[in-house]
């Protein structure tokens, strides 16, 4: 009985496992047959050959529709690795003018599944990119001599100009992470790296093609499967322009030759960045063809960091420029009255043992000169007067209100421009201030930060964009450079305008200092080279001289033109220029000068050639 019964229990074990065994087959010929399509591009792959067809990348065109980037033919060798038999590595290489060192290290990295995902003997493999017309007419006559390997004819960028570097950016081949993100690339393809290439890559690739292919049982290409049912045409990318005046550009990289600095332009009804400048530049044909990695690198070991773009990249000591957004600020808080001339300047602010010191001017002020003869104690009184105002109930509560005004004026935080890279420079609020100084600090602690010192950093474009939102009586457009895609709508963005929360009045009692400054209607003229370079230009200006503790001061000027219904904001800054009015005022005003007259005046060419001719030598003298 009890062997029986043992057997009986065996039987049931027994067939348990034979029903297991079955389900697992039925599980992995299920998972083969209809999940999994791995068997199927095998079979595929020996039937057909699916040949990618790359579109041409969209044009890049500037506000007035001159041709700034375009695509030259190139080609890449690519192959099959099932196809390959016999070949002749050492006249391959000679054909290619590589080394088999380089052709051994070209196989093993396409056949390393880490650097090469979804590897497959079965489908084309990138084996080289980006050969020129005489490159591969050389190899196309032994073409037949090296079975498995195929020209794919592809389009690389050239450029009309030897300019704006920074901003068109580049393109290279795709990165391991760029493949992750975005099903649309495999190994060999191309992406943009930096500037309008990377920002806007998905206007500017369009949409590949491809050609279903039919093989024999040689793998001999037979023609179109179903006579070209089944391919599909590429798609060119959509072309892109610029709000950039590529002549204003050109001047601005003119002007900057030799110095360190940036130039940003921005016309205010729209937001669009006229030029941006960023120097030193470079030379936008370095970054192509198969010597781009090369040249990369060369200029990324370059001590003047030339790939920087310091137009969004570099934070600076905005300087007297930053004296108008407070002068809004304290206006908008009734810290000062317009006609009242309230403080007093003995060559400098000074109270309680503290003294920031000042140039030689008529006092007390008020503000309309005290802007035009940029009086440092003006605003220092002004600071200390708000941070010490009983209505806020301590100085950490009127920092926060001052930040908050100085975030809505565009400052703090990065401003959102098409570019990639962009920093957001530094505003302080309480809590830095809390910790840099345990709780104990007031108005007169944080004292030059009245005057654009101190901890305060802003980026040109964000001194730029301070002085399209005053030329717009309070308020601004996100700067973007691009002004218009094919068959698109830029985002909402740069169509949106954002105001500060500052009454009108206000604005219009800044632009009369900026104009003083310019005129010198109320005794001093800081920007008065601005009325020599635009004679009959109601122009408007702010100079600043930052203070540098690494070498001679910065120059810095910002200003707009007209005063009234102003077709262009900008702001210089040339690192160690000295004063303002040495390089920020002329430099600006020569600018202003070529966007108001599409040329300029002959006086101002042979001050051009002047400007252009200098060059500043970081932490010592002009020379």
């Amino acid at each position: 009985m009890a062997k029986d019964y043992v057997l009986e229990k065996r039987k049931f074990v027994i067939g348990l496992v034979a029903i297991v065994i079955v389900v697992i087959y039925i599980v992995r010929l299920f998972d083969l047959q209809i999940m999994s399509d791995e068997y199927k591009r095998y079979a595929d792959g020996n039937a057909f050959l699916n040949k990618i067809q790359y579109p041409s990348r969209g044009a890049i065109y500037d506000r007035n529709g001159k041709l700034l980037v375009f695509n030259q033919p190139a080609y890449d060798i690519t192959f099959v690795p099932r196809e390959v038999e016999n070949l002749d590595t050492l006249d391959f290489c000679r054909a290619l003018n590589i080394t088999v060192e380089q052709f051994k290290e070209r196989m093993r990295d396409v056949r390393n599944p880490r650097m090469n995902p979804g590897y497959s003997k079965y489908t084309h493999q990138t084996f080289m990119t980006q050969l020129s017309a005489e490159e591969c007419g050389i190899f196309q006559e032994k073409l037949f001599k090296f079975p498995g390997f195929y020209i794919q004819r592809r389009t690389i960028r050239q450029y009309s100009y030897n300019s704006s570097g920074h901003l068109l950016g580049d393109i290279g081949e795709v990165s391991m992470k760029d493949i992750e993100n975005d099903s649309y690339y495999i190994r060999g393809d191309y992406i943009g790296k930096q500037g309008i290439e990377k920002s806007y890559e998905k206007y500017l690739r369009g949409e590949k093609g491809v050609e279903v292919l039919l093989r024999d049982a040689h793998g001999r290409i037979q023609g179109h499967y179903m006579d070209g049912k089944l391919d599909r045409p590429s798609v060119p990318g959509k072309n892109v322009k610029l709000g950039i005046d590529i002549d204003l550009q050109l001047l601005g990289e003119r002007l900057m030759k030799n110095k360190i600095g940036a130039i940003v332009a921005i016309e205010p009804a729209t937001g669009e960045i006229l030029c941006m400048v960023s120097s030193p530049t470079f030379d936008p044909h370095l970054l192509i063809g198969r010597q781009r990695g090369k040249n990369h690198q060369m200029l990324q070991s370059d001590k003047q960091k030339p790939l920087i773009n310091r137009a969004i990249m570099g934070a600076y000591p905005p300087g007297s420029t930053f004296k108008t957004a407070q002068a809004l600020t304290f206006l908008q808080e009734g810290i000062i009255q317009t006609e009242t001339p309230a403080f007093p300047c003995s060559h400098g602010f000074s109270y309680k043992g503290l003294h920031v010191g000042c140039h030689g001017h008529g006092s007390p002020l008020p503000l309309i000169p005290a802007i035009a003869t940029s009086c440092n104690s003006y605003f220092c009184w002004g600071l200390y007067r708000m941070f010490s105002d009983r209505k806020y109930g301590s100085p950490q509560n009127a920092i926060t209100v001052w930040k908050d005004h100085m975030v809505a004026q565009g400052f703090g935080y990065k401003l959102g421009v098409d570019l990639p890279g962009e920093v957001h420079g530094l505003i302080p609020n309480a809590k830095y201030y809390d910790r840099a100084y345990r709780g104990s600090w007031n108005g007169l602690t944080v004292i030059s930060i009245a005057i654009g010192q101190g901890e305060i950093l802003a980026t040109p474009l964000q001194i730029a964009n301070l002085g399209a939102t005053i030329a717009n009586r309070g308020y601004f457009i996100t700067p973007h450079i691009v002004k218009d895609i094919e068959d698109n709508q830029l985002d909402s963005l740069y169509r949106t305008p954002r105001v500060t929360g500052i009454d009108r009045a206000y604005y219009e009692d800044v632009v009369k200092g900026m104009r003083a400054a310019v005129t010198g209607s109320t005794g001093s003229a800081t920007c008065r080279m601005v009325g020599m370079i635009l004679p009959g230009v109601e122009a408007c200006g702010k100079t600043g001289t930052a203070q540098n503790p690494h070498g001679k001061d910065h120059s810095v000027f910002m200003g707009f033109a007209p005063m009234d219904n102003p077709k262009i904001a900008i702001a210089v800054y040339v690192e160690n220029g000295g004063f303002g009015a040495t390089y920020g005022v002329p430099i600006g005003a020569m600018m202003m000068d070529q966007y108001l007259h599409g040329k300029l005046s002959p006086e101002n060419e042979i001050r051009a050639e002047d400007f252009s001719n200098r060059t500043i030598i970081y932490g010592t003298q002009e020379r």
